[in-house]
């Protein structure tokens, strides 16, 4: 059954979209006026989702003035980058230790992503990037913990925010995919010091490409 999604979160979901590709830039400030007015809503539910926003670290609000955009900091890459250090490498390593069939599964589903990437590298970049998003969340997922997915969404949502629209070209998007199949292949094949390894060398990219210092 379809459920309409309330006021509050389309208005939590516009001005995320908005903050994510940067088309509300750090440092801007937005009013609550403008972001009813581009959904379509009272200001009601456009506050409630700029409470939500302020507690995900996003935006900083002040009364009657609207929302500051929490520009990106030095700081903030390098713990992003960081934290998905360890939390990917843990779960590579727990998935490429799994029981046969259900490695075998994940592998699967791992493939269909790898191949859906390979076709949007030369074509939607936006669609590439979920489907290297879903890759990563499919073996989070894995480990069977909540917390740690939640936590993945998080910082996958503030590294997409760090990432200049140059960075995505066409090279780095054939040499994340040769990355992403390290990956698999340690999954598959039930290695998990490959596994961990392959994610520390694709977050050591990641890591050189967003300028992080650890």
């Amino acid at each position: 059954m379809h459920t309409t999604p309330s006021a509050t979160d389309r208005a939590y979901q516009y001005t995320k979209d908005a903050i994510l590709t940067r088309r509300i830039a750090g440092g801007e400030l937005v009013s609550e006026g403008a972001i009813a007015d581009g959904v379509g809503v009272s200001r009601t539910p456009v506050r409630e989702a700029l409470l939500r926003l302020e507690a995900e670290g996003l935006v900083r609000l002040y009364p009657k003035r609207g929302a500051l955009v929490v520009p990106v900091s030095q700081a903030e890459i390098d713990d992003v980058i960081e934290t998905r250090r360890l939390v990917e490498g843990y779960t590579a390593e727990r998935a490429a230790a799994a029981e046969p069939q259900e490695r075998a599964a994940l592998a699967d589903r791992l493939g269909e992503l790898l191949d859906r990437m390979r076709v949007e590298a030369e074509g939607d970049r936006r669609a590439f990037i979920v489907a290297d998003r879903d890759f990563h969340r499919a073996i989070v997922a894995a480990a069977g913990n909540e917390i740690f997915a939640t936590l993945y969404d998080t910082l996958r949502d503030r590294q997409l925010r760090m990432m200049e629209e140059g960075t995505r070209t066409v090279a780095r998007m054939r040499a994340n995919i040769d990355e992403h199949a390290e990956i698999l292949a340690a999954v598959r094949s039930g290695d998990p010091d490959a596994a961990r390894g392959a994610v520390r060398a694709h977050m050591d990219s990641a890591a050189r490409l967003l300028g992080a210092r650890r």
